[in-house]
């Protein structure tokens, strides 16, 4: 039996949508993942296969096999392995595969079946708006920077089997608030500041006004001239 489940990358500073297509077929249980996947992504089989078995679930006894389209483009990270494990349950027929049309999700997932939050969620978030869907289902940790975007519905989730559960209809999963204010001290406290850089007055007010603007910024010196030091505070004033 074949599932889809609608998962995001990000390319750069753009996201851009990959299906993630499971086929259960008769054979040699082996798990199998194409798609230009990464050393990360390859590993998720190994992922999925403990976090369904530690939420009650089994990894079906057939050749399963992962697609992630387009295939011409390299897939790196972990957040797809919530949406390997959702098209594994959907394709065995334990969630129903209806549920998963125009929901787009992702997520890394622990051994004990947790979900643990990726990187790139605002992208994501954007381009699913962009792409019609009518929810997003993250991490409970990225469900302050996903619900930013406007006019989309972002779950969040904890753990692989209230996921499943959402998608049974025996637990509805609480939707995201945004909190401009609360994501930029998070990210403040977790990370760099603009304002700590003394100096630089002229750089400081070229990336001020490339980021009022939503300018592209490139900046050239020799090392040691704070090139990275600048871009890595950049964030910080885009809020």
């Amino acid at each position: 039996m074949l599932a889809t489940v609608t998962s995001l990358a990000v390319l750069g500073v753009r996201a851009y949508p990959v299906q993630v297509e499971v086929d259960l077929a008769p054979g040699l249980p082996v798990f199998n993942t194409v798609g230009l996947p990464d050393g990360a992504v390859r590993e998720s089989k190994e992922r999925v296969r403990a976090a369904l078995a530690n939420s009650g679930f089994y990894l079906p006894v057939n050749r399963i096999t992962v697609n992630l389209a387009p295939a011409d483009i390299k897939k790196e990270g972990a957040a797809f392995d919530l949406p390997m494990a959702l098209g594994i349950l959907a394709a065995s027929g334990a969630v129903p595969a209806e549920e998963l049309l125009g929901l787009g999700v992702v997520g890394e997932l622990a051994l004990d079946g947790a979900i643990r939050p990726v990187r790139g969620v605002l992208p994501m978030a954007a381009r699913a708006r962009a792409l019609g869907l009518k929810a997003l289902l993250v991490p409970q940790a990225n469900g302050p920077e996903a619900a930013v975007v406007e006019g989309l519905t972002v779950y969040t989730v904890q753990r692989l089997d209230q996921a499943a559960a959402h998608l049974l209809g025996r637990e509805e999963l609480p939707r995201a608030q945004a909190d401009p204010a609360l994501l930029a001290l998070s990210q403040s406290a977790n990370g760099v500041d603009l304002n700590e850089v003394r100096g630089q007055e002229h750089v400081k007010r070229a990336l001020t006004i490339a980021a009022a603007g939503g300018h592209n910024v490139m900046m050239v010196g020799p090392p040691g001239s704070g090139k990275t030091m600048l871009a890595r505070r950049l964030p910080s004033i885009l809020i």
